[in-house]
């Protein structure tokens, strides 16, 4: 490294197409590398991650694999292999849906019934059939086609993310069969949308991706260097400080995202990398930078294949091997340099001032159109391709897939590959707690920017209490007292799950950044889940003591000190228990509103069948099970318990008996006299302060006889434990990003 840097001259350039060259460099140099190293077009920027020491200056570390990486990346002409470790093949791939046929309307003008035998049949609809071709190390495939042709679907194929009882063919690596767990490993796949955390900086995105896929046996100074030198390779040094913003925040721009997006999925120096349409929505200028940076990559030894709708003239000069699909077909398949010859000898030459993608696409959609479609096209194809690979001496490699990824690996590239070149590869780079601390550390960075979301629902939190505090302020020990103490428990249980609905749009907003992530290995599912577990237990403390705070003593609540702590307590198990449902939930359902309406109707529900409305003894034996499963039932008769459990407390004496009946409009003398009248039929004296009713007898009136209040507030916190289980169980069958 430091013989290479003693020959660069500190000038700062600007190539071509906009991305930043920072020295001149001696041809001297060139050659003398391409006299030790003709194997590969490239050096990888995780080689030169090797020769980072951890001494020294970070800057000037970070910038020394900058210089190199661009370096390589622009004299991809100085060191031409004479032949390629890798090469992708795939042979005759095939895949089909089945899509049910509409029914008829129930009713017909030709009297025919509405349920005959062709209204349930399946329609197959082919989005494959037969598509072969090879990629090589070093080039860039790009698959075009109209809409519905089956890019996006040849590319999920390739990237195996269709299930593989689903798809026919063969996809090999070197010869040899592609396994997932190897696939997973050597590849990345870079979605259409820009799945990216808005209120991260850019540098910030690549560097907790770098912390997810990077093994921990990589200092974090060589992880800084290797997240330096991409933002470089990716041009993206001025906006390294911004935020990727969203709809309501200013943030980078679109080109900018799409090259971030492309850049998480890189860093570990992927051998394989797939992208569905990384030009679309963007302009020409900011498509061509997009696709230079992949030609770099390429160039580095990866294998980059990608699908694009409709490629510029600048773009297609950068583009190695071109794949035109129609309605599943193969139509052309080739180099861009042969594009004019196909369809001169095809008998639609294409104009010489005329783009030549555009014609060629053109020309598809006329022929699609046409009464035969594009099958002599086709047939042609197949005919023109026996042509030229008879004709053409076909390059093989000898180099074995394990051989060859084990010489990317001790060259530097696949940083996260192998634990040593002898062993097999490792499923994750790092360990559990590792991706527990990254994925909190990321959370909690993006939600700080964000305190306004807490600050909402902390509000309302506050707003209800104090409003419950004002309405049932000092509540007394008679008959009125009792309803008007149920009427709060309830309302303030009730409350607390309902609170917890705002949970739903967190993960629905994650959910598709969580689905790219964990379908390459970035990280756990379980690391994901305990993760977010804990860093919201401390909000939920904040809102459980600012309500308890709020409500318990302006209320008058019973217990004291130690009363108000299990209040407290189990307001916070109710918080605990009703956010985990709403996390489950949010996993099950994929839309906000169907969300938040399922939420809403089930805690409805639970506060139906909590004991509040009806007690446990008058619910029917064929809705018992559902009072068992409401969440509001525990929280709600732990803190019923809380406050009637003092054995000395009375709560309606003699005199107040008749307060909630029509007697109680009646003079006191009247009432006395009536008590006295009943203590003689009787034969117990019932004086006007005699205790009627105590707290243990309103308890047996609601029901609340079966479980002491720390069993209930235990039950609400196992109830919290199992919906995260279920949670973590919708990720793993929910998260498998599989056609079928």
């Amino acid at each position: 490294m430091s013989g290479l840097l003693g020959k660069l001259s500190p000038v700062r350039q600007v190539n071509g197409d906009g991305l930043p060259l920072f020295y001149n460099i001696h041809r001297s140099v060139e050659l003398q590398r391409c006299q030790r190293d003709t194997a590969r077009v490239s050096v990888t920027l995780a080689e030169l991650l090797m020769s980072v020491e951890d001494e020294g200056n970070d800057h000037s570390r970070a910038l020394d694999v900058a210089v190199a990486s661009n370096f390589w990346a622009s004299n991809p002409s100085s060191c031409v292999p004479s032949s390629s470790p890798f090469v992708l093949s795939f042979r005759d791939l095939s895949y089909s849906v089945k899509i049910q046929k509409k029914f008829k309307l129930p009713f017909s003008c030709c009297g025919n019934s509405p349920f005959d035998g062709n209204d349930m049949e399946m329609n197959t609809k082919v989005l494959l059939n037969g598509i072969s071709g090879e990629a090589r190390e070093g080039e860039m495939m790009a698959v075009l086609g109209a809409s519905g042709s089956g890019k996006s679907t040849l590319i999920d194929a390739l990237a195996n993310r269709i299930a593989k009882e689903s798809l026919r063919g063969a996809i090999t690596l070197n010869g040899e069969v592609l396994e997932s767990s190897l696939h997973k490993v050597i590849s990345a796949y870079v979605m259409q949308d820009d799945l990216l955390f808005p209120m991260l900086t850019v540098e910030e995105t690549l560097m907790f991706s770098a912390e997810f896929r990077l093994p921990s046996s990589l200092s974090k100074k060589k992880k800084k260097a290797r997240v330096q030198a991409l933002i470089d390779q990716l041009g993206l040094r001025n906006a390294a400080k911004t935020v990727i913003g969203d709809e309501g925040h200013r943030g980078v721009s679109g080109g900018e995202r799409r090259r971030v997006s492309i850049g998480t999925d890189i860093i570990h120096d992927p051998i394989i990398l797939f992208l569905d349409e990384p030009t679309s929505g963007l302009d020409s200028t900011s498509a061509y930078m997009v696709v230079k940076v992949l030609q770099r990559i390429a160039q580095s030894g990866s294998i980059v294949i990608m699908s694009i709708h409709q490629p510029s003239y600048r773009i297609l000069g950068l583009l190695d091997k071109l794949i035109f699909l129609s309605r599943g077909n193969t139509v052309y398949s080739g180099s861009p340099t042969h594009l004019p010859r196909f369809f001169s000898e095809f008998g639609h030459p294409i104009p010489e001032n005329e783009n030549k993608p555009e014609f060629a696409l053109d020309l598809i959609r006329e022929l699609e159109d046409s009464p035969e479609g594009t099958k002599t096209l086709v047939e042609f194809h197949k005919q023109w391709r026996a042509k030229q690979t008879s004709s053409q001496s076909r390059r093989n490699t000898n180099v074995s897939l394990r051989d060859a990824i084990t010489s990317s690996i001790s060259r530097g590239k696949l940083v996260s590959g192998a634990t040593n070149l002898k062993s097999s590869f490792q499923t994750f780079a790092n360990p559990f707690w590792t991706e527990m601390l990254v994925i909190g550390k990321r959370s909690i960075l993006n939600s700080s920017r964000q305190p306004e979301l807490f600050g909402i629902r902390l509000g309302a939190v506050l707003v209800t209490g104090i409003i419950l505090a004002t309405i049932f302020w000092k509540l007394d020990n008679s008959p009125r007292g009792i309803q008007e103490r149920l009427g709060f428990f309830a309302f303030a249980m009730s409350t607390t799950f309902y609170t917890c609905a705002e949970a739903i749009p967190v993960f629905l907003q994650e959910r598709y950044i969580f689905m790219r992530e964990t379908a390459y290995n970035a990280y756990r599912r379980s690391s994901y889940v305990l993760a977010h577990t804990i860093i919201s237990i401390p909000a939920l403390i904040i809102l459980s003591a600012a309500f308890a705070a709020t409500t318990f003593w302006a209320v008058g609540l019973a217990g004291g000190s130690e009363g108000f702590f299990f209040f407290f307590f189990t307001i916070l198990t109710a918080f605990w228990a009703g956010s985990s449902f709403v996390t489950f939930l949010s996993g099950v359902v994929s839309h906000v509103m169907i969300g938040f309406t399922v939420v809403v109707a089930i805690l409805a529900y639970f506060l139906l069948f909590s004991g509040f409305f009806i007690s446990r003894d008058r619910i029917p034996p064929y809705w018992i099970w559902f009072h068992y499963l409401s969440l509001v039932k525990y929280p709600y008769e732990g803190v019923l318990q809380n406050e009637f459990e003092d054995p000395t407390t009375c709560f309606v004496r003699g005199i107040q008996m008749f307060d909630n009946s029509p007697l109680g409009k009646f003079p006191a003398a009247a009432k006395i006299t009536l008590l006295k009248s009943m203590s003689g039929v009787l034969g117990i004296n019932v004086t006007a302060e005699t205790c009627v009713t105590r707290g243990i007898d309103i308890l047996k009136q609601k029901g609340i006889t079966e479980i002491s209040k720390w069993s209930c507030l235990w039950i609400t916190v196992a109830l919290g434990f199992v919906f995260r289980v279920l949670f973590y169980f919708t990720l793993l069958i929910g998260s498998k990003n599989k056609r079928r």
